[in-house]
């Protein structure tokens, strides 16, 4: 009989997991709160403006992730921006989408708690339950997984350490001219840590001189509980500043990433309880770079076959 998986979460660490297990045979299903996949890898369409108000590029230095871009690459999915800076095309969220052909995802659907019985594991949205499911995988930010796998019975000391910075975005989209020159800007002081012209990446539709801006961890910090409009008021004049703009963006928004980047990292490639047949991953278990979620994703998936050639009873 075929082994069913739930991956809850469909960012990179989930979905590189899903790949692995599905071309092992195993039958999975991806779940994810949001309407779309890739996790922070994310790209927000409104009107005729898009931004990647999340991840902003993503480096490849070990051999499988870089097997994986070439691969985005060649069928379209991925562009270097500059110098080692790889971009999704037309959008960050296009690899994840790449990854996902094939799979059963869910979306809209955010998983509240974990059961098991003789039937295997059970999860518990809102609306409906999703039954007998062999092992489940959680691949989302530790904070959010630890009360998860909780409601199941289940826990990993080594989530207690990881830590994590939350990041406030801008996104700005100009008509008229702006001073700012080059792809973008990184800054080690202030309330703005970084800015992106959004509208330089490989891919993205001609016109309107978009922009994402990301607010520092400790201005990030102070503000994480405050409206997007207050977050918007307050740190706009900063950004409106640096970019150097002759007029008022034509459009503007706030977004809040309250776990953005990882600060200590749990420092195992994935956590697996082979007797429960429960595990999680994501880049919080390696370090702050897409890289990692794909590494720890993979490594995950392995450890669920390694267990099941074993036969690890539960």
């Amino acid at each position: 009989m075929t082994k069913r998986v739930a991956i809850i979460g469909a960012g990179m660490a989930g979905l590189a997991a899903a790949r692995v297990l599905r071309d092992a045979g195993a039958a999975c299903t991806v779940f994810d709160k949001s309407r779309g996949l890739g996790g922070r890898m994310a790209t927000r369409r409104t009107g005729d403006f898009s931004f990647d108000h999340g991840a902003q590029y993503f480096t490849a230095r070990g051999p499988r992730f870089r097997a994986a871009v070439d691969a985005w690459r060649a069928a379209g999915d991925a562009a270097t921006w500059f110098e080692d800076a790889i971009v999704g095309a037309p959008g960050m969220t296009a690899p994840a989408r790449a990854m996902a052909a094939g799979l059963e995802t869910v979306t809209g659907c955010e998983v509240k708690s974990l059961s098991r019985d003789a039937r295997g594991w059970s999860l518990h949205a809102d609306d409906q339950s999703h039954e007998g499911f062999a092992a489940v995988i959680v691949a989302t930010p530790a904070p959010q997984t630890v009360p998860l796998l909780a409601s199941g019975g289940v826990s990993f000391p080594e989530l207690a350490c990881v830590r994590y910075a939350p990041c406030l975005a801008l996104m700005l989209a100009f008509n008229g001219p702006v001073a700012f020159a080059g792809e973008s800007l990184r800054l080690e002081h202030g309330p703005i840590a970084w800015i992106a012209r959004d509208s330089s990446k490989p891919g993205r539709a001609e016109g309107a001189q978009t922009f994402v801006v990301h607010a520092g961890p400790d201005w990030s910090r102070a503000h994480i509980d405050e409206t997007p409009e207050a977050i918007l008021e307050k740190l706009q004049p900063f950004a409106l500043d640096l970019i150097g703009a002759d007029s008022a963006p034509g459009f503007a928004a706030a977004h809040r990433w309250r776990y953005a980047l990882v600060e200590q990292a749990a420092g195992l490639p994935c956590l697996w309880d082979a007797r429960a047949g429960v595990g999680a991953c994501g880049d919080y278990c390696l370090g702050p770079r897409v890289e990692a979620a794909f590494d720890s994703g993979e490594a995950m998936a392995q450890a669920v076959l390694e267990s099941w050639s074993a036969h690890v009873p539960a």
